[in-house]
């Protein structure tokens, strides 16, 4: 089956880490000592840390529709399943070049990694900061890329799945692809939890450069 087909089984892939953090922070109670009032407070955060990575869901998305859009690809909703459980994929023409079915299959990608450099640029700290919105955006992005790039290395899943777009449009092993995916993301966790390491910060900005340039590879015509 050709790569172009679509892609869109990132909801299989984070949602269960998603819920494992919820569940976390739900577990976590108040000190005694807090006044009563404060007692629903680690709801108040739970749903801001999960509204902050269905914001992360909708910007990746997001993502791949621009250039859908910019090469008048005609995107479509179409179902798809990642075992028993069915999900929604964004479906496109089938009959794009290798480079901008690349774009297309990486720009969801390209936006988290966006969004974390911006985030961690701008608040190296975040870590301190009690801002659970945000930080449910950067766990989605970090997550989302971790979870993808396992996929790719068992090479499993749904054969629409992104990294296996990239993949088939460069004419390299998929694992390759989720070597580069997972870097920038491991980076920017450490960076988060290490608040703003130097070499870290440079690093992690090296390698998303290094993955947008990969679309001036030059691109197999065929498709596996």
């Amino acid at each position: 089956m050709g790569a172009a087909l679509c892609r869109g089984v990132r909801v299989a892939v984070i949602a269960p880490l998603l819920v494992f953090t919820a569940s976390s922070l739900l577990a976590q109670q108040p000190p005694a000592s807090q006044p009563a009032q404060q007692g629903g407070q680690p709801v108040v955060e739970t749903v801001k840390f999960l509204a902050g990575g269905a914001l992360g869901l909708a910007m990746h998305e997001s993502g791949h529709l621009v250039f859908d859009a910019a090469f008048d690809a005609k995107p479509r909703l179409a179902g798809v399943h990642f075992g028993p459980f069915p999900f929604f994929a964004i479906s496109h023409r089938n009959d794009m070049s290798p480079r901008r079915e690349f774009t297309i299959s990486s720009a969801g990608f390209w936006v988290q990694e966006a969004t974390d450099e911006w985030l961690l640029t701008r608040r190296p700290s975040l870590r301190d900061e009690h801002a659970w919105g945000v930080k449910g955006l950067l766990a989605f992005n970090v997550l989302n890329s971790v979870g993808y790039a396992l996929v790719a290395f068992a090479k499993a899943g749904p054969s629409e799945r992104d990294t296996r777009g990239m993949a088939d449009s460069l004419a390299i092993d998929e694992r390759v692809v989720g070597a580069i995916i997972l870097a920038p993301a491991v980076l920017d966790g450490y960076r988060y939890v290490n608040r703003g390491s130097r070499w870290a910060a440079w690093t992690s900005r090296a390698t998303k450069i290094g993955s947008v340039l990969l679309v001036l590879k030059r691109t197999s015509s065929s498709r596996r």
